[in-house]
């Protein structure tokens, strides 16, 4: 057999074998790939995320002063921002001058009514006393009667007699009128003594109001974290409700990731979970399985999806799972929310 000959025979038995190697491999590679999602499932559309408090005033006002920089890391309730507090403090002092007043004029009327029943019982007394005077000239009328009848007294005596006891009888009327006046005006007072002390309420409510207010002027932490996005500036007039930073909960991080919802089938809540961050791709961390969204990501968006009958296009959705993070506070110390990451999460 010549040189070419047994060239050519090697050639033909050497193709064979390199193709029946590769198919082997490949064989081999499929089925390593088929025992690995078969206990595992993976996404890589899965991101670090946390508590996000924003920091919104409360009142309107010129910005006095800022007291923390970007990025910087703040305590709960360390202050942030503070307001112009001038019209702030000018209406405390309004509210407390009208409930000083209030208070006034409730201790006005409360004099009024303890001295308009001073006045009640001296009216009584001055009853009393004109009864008395009338029942004395009564009994020296009839007397005296007694000795006109018998010309013992002349008829100018008879009349100087009549007219007293007349005149007890008038003051004895004139002292009994007063008694329900001067009870009029002690229901008056106590009326207006009652109104009086039912607008303390109100004034108090003003102060209350008031000091809550001015207390807003001052903008504090919410939490622990780290102040981002500054909004504000030295000098800006903020108004109720507008967003000046945010502040990021950076101690509570945890991994959202949202599996396909033909994953779900085997994820369950406790199941371990190798986490990769692209950033830091070689160094893996673990986690857990905590709890599942109470719907699809679509369903949360600003404008879900509408599967209008007649126009029905099937999309695989994409279910959030939240995944707690156990790994080395210096390391979470480095991850931000927002950074992708990729989840492979052990089914078995």
């Amino acid at each position: 057999m010549s040189n070419k000959a047994k060239k050519t025979k090697g050639k033909k038995i050497i193709f064979p074998v390199l193709l029946a190697a590769v198919l082997v491999i490949a064989l081999i590679f499929t089925l390593k790939e088929y025992f690995y999602f078969q206990s595992h499932e993976v996404t890589d559309n899965a991101q670090v995320d946390a508590d996000i408090s924003p920091v919104i005033a409360r009142v309107g006002g010129y910005v006095k002063e800022i007291r923390f920089e970007d990025n910087q890391l703040v305590k709960a309730g360390d202050t942030l921002v503070i307001l112009d507090d001038r019209d702030y403090k000018i209406k405390l002092q309004q509210a407390e001058a009208a409930l000083a007043s209030a208070k006034q004029l409730l201790s006005v009327s409360k004099y009024a009514i303890a001295e308009t029943r001073s006045n009640i019982a001296t009216a009584r007394a001055n009853v009393q006393a004109a009864k008395v005077k009338l029942w004395k000239a009564t009994e020296d009328y009839n007397r005296y009667k007694n000795l006109y009848d018998d010309h013992a007294i002349t008829k100018a005596q008879f009349d100087a007699m009549k007219a007293e006891k007349e005149s007890a009888e008038a003051a004895l009327q004139a002292a009994q009128s007063q008694v329900p006046v001067i009870n009029t005006r002690v229901s008056t007072n106590q009326q207006q003594a009652e109104a009086t002390a039912a607008n303390i309420t109100p004034r108090e409510s003003d102060v209350d109001f008031a000091k809550l207010q001015l207390s807003y002027t001052v903008i504090v932490a919410p939490a622990d974290g780290i102040a981002s996005k500054r909004n504000v500036q030295l000098g800006q007039l903020v108004q109720p409700g507008q967003s000046l930073l945010s502040v990021v909960d950076d101690k509570g991080l945890y991994i959202t990731a949202n599996f396909k919802e033909t994953q779900m089938e085997k994820l369950k809540v406790g199941e371990k979970v190798d986490i990769t961050a692209d950033a830091y791709e070689h160094t893996p961390v673990k986690g857990v399985v905590e709890s599942f969204a109470g719907a699809t990501g679509a369903k949360f968006s600003l404008l879900p999806p509408d599967n209008a009958t007649g126009n029905f296009v099937k999309v695989v959705q994409r279910v959030p799972v939240r995944i707690h993070l156990e790994a080395d506070p210096s390391f979470l110390s480095k991850l931000r929310p927002g950074m992708s990451v990729k989840v492979v999460v052990h089914t078995k």
